[in-house]
C-alpha cells in the first residue's frame, strides 16, 4: 500500500510542478468549508475576455493532469489486479473440487447405508440356517460371492458418482451375468437375488438419467454426445437415446440461429446461405451420428428422415418469410431462383448420407417460385405495354452495353445474334427482358416448371401481338381476340413503314429470338448437342418436340397480325372512305356498251395493288434482312387476300352470272387481262403461290362459264396469251418506272414467261377441250 500511495503522490506532484503555484492557489478556493458555488459563479460571470481565456486554459490543463494521473494509476496497479484475478480463479477451482469431493462422499455414504441392508439380509439368512441345524455356519468365513454381493452396490455408486460410464456399464453387465447364473444354479436365496436385481435396476436407471441429462446439456458436443448416446443405447433404451440425439442437434442449431437476424434491407441470398449452412449442417451431423451409433436400423432411419423433413419444412418457412416473399411478390425471379439454388445446393449434400430430401424442398418452394414467375411475366407485359404506348415504330439496332441486370449480354446460341435484328423500342425491351428472364432457369427445370414458363411467356407474347394489332389503323381484329391488350393505350402505326415494322417486330421475336432464348429451358446439354455434327436435322428437331410446338404457336400468333395487316390493306384497296367498292361487276359489264376506243391496260384497282406490293417489297427488303422469306409470304398473303375476296364476293358473281346485262366479250377480255396481270407481277416478285394460282384460275373459269351461258364461245373472242403477256409486261414497266426492253424483247428466264404459258393457257386449253 505504501508503494501505491507514493506512486499516487508522485503522479499528483507532476502536474503541480508543471502547472505552477497558481493551480494550488485556485484549488484552495474549492477546499474551504464555506465555499459558495453561486457566489463563485456570479463573481466569475464578470470576467473579461482575457480572464475567460485564462480560465479555459486552466481547465484544459487540469483535464490533462487528471488523465495523466489516471493513466499512471492504472499502470501502477495493473500487476496487483492481474494477481488478484488469478487468485480468484484458483479459488473458484478449489471450490469446485471441494464440491465434487463432497458429492463423492455423499454417494459413498448412501452406498454404505444400502450395503448394511444387504449385509443384514445375509445375516438373517445365516441365522435361519443355524436354526435349521447348520450350527457350524457361525464359524464359516464369507464366500467370494457373498463378499461381491456386499461390495457390488457400493462399487456401482462410486462409479456413478465419478461418472465413469464405461466401467459402470461393465459392472452392470457383470451383475446381470451373476444374477443369471444364480437363477440357473440356484446359488442365492430368493431374498438375496431380489436385492441384487433391485440394485442393478436402480443403478441402471440412475446411469440412464445421468446420460440423458448430459446429452441435454448445451456444452455436451461431438465425441462426448456420441459417447453418452451410445452408452444409453447399450443400456437398452435405444428409442430414447435416438430421440435425445436428434433433440441435441436441434437445440444446438437453434442456439446458433439466435445470432442470425434477417433484415428488410439485407440480401435474401446471404440470409438463405447462412440459414442453409446452419440447418443442413445440423441435419448432416445428426445423420452421421445416427448412422455411426444406430447403424441402418429401419426404425431409427425412419425417425431420422421424419425429423429432417420437419426441420426442412421449418427452414423453408423461414426462407419464404424473410427472403422469398418480397422478391416473389415484386417479380424478382432471379433473387427467388438464387435463394432456391442455394438451398438446393446445401440439401443435395445430404444425399451422401442417405437423405434425398431435395424433392421435399422443391415442393415447399414451388409456390413461391411460381408466384415470382407470374409476377416477372406480368412485369414484362406491363413494361412492354408502357413502351408500346410511346413507340414510334421505327426499327433500330439494339444499343450496345449490358442488360438490366448489369451482366454482359450473351444472347446467341449460333452464328446469328440478337444484335443483327432491327426492332422498335418496345420490341427491344421485350426481347431484353425475356433474355434476362431466361438467365436463371435452373430451379424452373428442377421444379418441372418448364412447360408453365413457356405457356406464360406465350401468353405475354400473345398480349404484345394484340397490342401490335391494336396499333393498326382500322384493324378488323375482333375485340374478343384482343383481350390481352384490354384498355391499354398504344400508339397508332400510321404509315406503311410503321405497319410493316409491327410485323418485323413480331416475326423476329417469334421466329428466332424467343425460341433461341427458350432453348435454355431444355434439360439437355446444348454445347454437346451442337458439337455433335453427325446428327441429322430430323434428329436434332425431335429432341425438343415441346419447344417446336411452342414455336408453332408463336408463329400462328404472328399470323393473326399478318391477317389483320392484309385485311386492312385489302379493304383500303377495294373500298372508298364512303364505303363504295372499287371492284364491281359493272366495271366489266359496262365495257361492251362503251363506244369509245379501249386502251387495253389492267384495271385501276389492280394497278394500285401492283404499286402497293412494289412499295411494300422495297420497305420489307430493308426491314427483313436475312428473313426475306417472311417478306415474300407477307406479299403473297396480301395478294391472296384481294383475289380471294373477289372470288368470294357473291354480289359480284350474281351480277356477272344472273344480272340484267350479261358479260360481253370486252368485259371478259378485261377480266382475263386483270387476272393475267396478277399472275405476272406475282410471278415476277416471287410470291406466286399455288393457292393464288388456283383461285385466279377459278375466277377465270367462272367468268368464262358465265360468258358461255350467253351462247358465245369465249375462246374465239379472247386473243392469244402472248398479247396479254405483252400488255402485262408493258404495264409493269410503266407502273414501276422501269425502261421498256428494246424491241419489246423479254427476258426468257423471267418467271413471267413460264407462268403465262403454264397458268392462264392451261385454263383456256382445258376449257377448249
Amino acid at each position: 500500500m505504501a508503494s501505491v500511495k507514493s506512486s499516487r503522490s508522485r503522479t499528483v506532484a507532476a502536474p503541480r510542478e508543471n502547472g505552477g503555484a497558481k493551480f494550488e492557489e485556485n484549488l484552495n478556493v474549492f477546499k474551504t468549508d464555506h465555499f459558495d458555488a453561486d457566489s463563485y459563479l456570479q463573481s466569475k460571470c464578470s470576467l473579461n475576455e482575457k480572464e475567460i481565456r485564462q480560465l479555459c486554459s486552466y481547465l484544459l490543463d487540469l483535464k490533462k493532469a487528471s488523465a495523466e494521473e489516471m493513466r499512471r494509476s492504472v499502470y501502477a496497479n495493473y500487476a496487483a489486479f492481474i494477481r488478484t484475478s488469478k487468485e480468484i480463479s484458483d479459488l473458484e477451482g478449489e471450490l469446485l473440487s471441494i464440491r465434487n469431493l463432497l458429492s463423492t462422499q455423499s454417494g459413498l455414504i448412501h452406498g454404505l447405508a444400502e450395503g448394511v441392508n444387504i449385509h443384514s439380509l445375509s445375516i438373517t439368512a445365516s441365522e435361519s440356517s443355524t436354526q435349521n441345524g447348520l450350527s457350524n455356519s457361525e464359524d464359516r468365513e464369507p464366500s467370494d460371492l457373498e463378499k461381491w454381493l456386499i461390495e457390488f452396490p457400493d462399487l456401482l455408486d462410486v462409479l456413478l458418482a465419478e461418472r465413469r460410464v464405461d466401467e459402470a456399464l461393465e459392472a452392470l453387465d457383470e451383475g446381470e451375468r451373476v444374477a443369471a447364473e444364480a437363477i440357473e444354479m440356484k446359488t442365492l436365496s430368493p431374498e438375496t437375488l431380489t436385492s441384487l436385481q433391485t440394485a442393478i435396476t436402480e443403478r441402471r436407471q440412475k446411469l440412464a438419467d445421468q446420460l440423458a441429462e448430459a446429452a441435454c446439456q448445451p456444452s455436451t458436443r461431438g465425441s462426448e454426445l456420441r459417447a453418452a448416446i451410445s452408452a444409453l443405447k447399450k443400456l437398452g433404451d435405444g428409442p430414447r437415446a435416438h430421440n435425445l440425439l436428434l433433440n441435441a442437434h436441434y437445440q444446438r442449431f437453434q442456439y446458433n440461429m439466435q445470432s442470425l437476424r434477417p433484415s428488410s434491407t439485407s440480401y435474401g441470398g446471404a440470409y438463405t446461405a447462412a440459414l442453409s449452412q446452419l440447418v443442413f449442417s445440423a441435419i448432416a451431423q445428426a445423420a452421421s451420428d445416427s448412422l455411426s451409433i444406430f447403424d441402418k436400423e429401419a426404425c431409427y432411419t425412419s425417425e431420422l428422415v421424419m425429423w429432417a423433413t420437419k426441420q426442412i419444412e421449418a427452414f423453408a418457412l423461414l426462407v419464404k418469410r424473410h427472403a422469398l416473399a418480397s422478391s416473389a411478390a415484386a417479380g424478382g425471379l432471379r433473387a427467388a431462383a438464387e435463394c432456391v439454388q442455394i438451398a438446393l445446393g446445401h440439401c443435395s449434400l445430404l444425399e451422401t448420407r442417405g437423405l434425398a430430401l431435395c424433392p421435399v424442398l422443391l415442393k415447399l418452394f414451388r409456390p413461391s417460385v411460381e408466384q415470382a414467375l407470374e409476377a416477372n411475366l406480368k412485369r414484362i407485359e406491363e413494361s412492354t405495354a408502357a413502351l408500346a404506348a410511346a413507340d414510334d415504330w421505327v426499327l433500330t439496332y439494339p444499343p450496345t452495353g449490358t442488360r438490366q441486370s448489369g451482366r454482359p449480354s450473351s444472347m446467341s446460341l449460333g452464328n446469328t445474334t440478337a444484335s443483327h435484328h432491327k426492332l422498335s423500342s418496345s420490341a427491344h425491351r421485350f426481347n431484353l427482358m425475356v433474355q434476362d428472364f431466361f438467365e436463371d432457369v435452373g430451379p424452373l427445370l428442377s421444379m418441372q416448371l418448364g412447360g408453365q414458363t413457356l405457356e406464360g411467356l406465350f401468353q405475354v407474347f400473345n398480349s404484345y401481338v394484340n397490342l401490335l394489332i391494336k396499333a393498326l389503323p382500322g384493324s378488323m381484329e375482333e375485340e374478343a381476340n384482343c383481350e390481352g391488350s384490354g384498355n391499354k393505350i398504344v400508339r397508332m402505326a400510321e404509315t406503311e413503314e410503321q405497319q410493316i415494322a409491327l410485323l418485323a417486330n413480331a416475326s423476329a421475336l417469334a421466329d428466332e429470338l424467343l425460341p433461341r432464348a427458350a432453348m435454355k429451358l431444355s434439360p439437355l446439354n446444348h454445347a454437346n448437342f451442337r458439337d455433335d455434327s453427325r446428327r441429322r436435322p430430323s434428329e436434332r428437331q425431335n429432341r425438343h418436340p415441346e419447344q417446336r410446338e411452342w414455336k408453332r404457336r408463336l408463329v400462328s400468333t404472328v399470323d393473326r397480325l399478318k391477317d389483320s395487316f392484309c385485311q386492312q390493306h385489302a379493304l383500303d384497296l377495294i373500298f372508298t372512305e364512303e364505303g363504295d367498292s372499287h371492284l364491281t361487276a359493272d366495271m366489266y359489264i359496262n365495257m361492251d356498251g362503251n363506244v369509245e376506243e379501249i386502251e387495253w391496260f389492267p384495271s385501276l384497282i389492280f394497278q394500285e395493288l401492283f404499286i402497293k406490293l412494289n412499295r411494300m417489297a422495297s420497305i420489307a427488303a430493308d426491314m427483313f434482312v436475312g428473313r426475306e422469306r417472311f417478306a415474300t409470304l407477307l406479299l403473297m398473303r396480301l395478294t391472296e387476300t384481294v383475289i380471294i375476296w373477289l372470288s368470294e364476293d357473291q354480289s359480284f358473281w350474281d351480277d356477272i352470272e344472273e344480272g340484267p346485262r350479261a358479260l360481253g366479250p370486252l368485259g371478259l377480255q378485261q377480266l382475263y387481262l386483270d387476272m393475267k396481270f396478277v399472275i405476272c407481277f406475282a410471278s415476277q416478285g416471287r410470291y406466286l403461290s399455288r393457292n393464288l394460282n388456283r383461285v385466279v384460275n377459278e375466277i377465270i373459269s367462272k367468268a368464262m362459264t358465265a360468258f358461255t351461258s350467253t351462247g358465245m364461245d369465249p375462246y374465239s373472242e379472247l386473243p392469244e396469251d402472248e398479247w396479254f403477256t405483252e400488255i402485262c409486261l408493258e404495264a409493269m414497266e410503266r407502273l414501276s418506272g422501269k425502261p421498256k426492253a428494246i424491241n419489246g424483247d423479254r427476258d426468257l428466264n423471267s418467271p413471267t414467261a413460264s407462268v403465262s404459258a403454264h397458268s392462264i393457257s392451261s385454263v383456256r386449253s382445258h376449257g377448249s377441250s
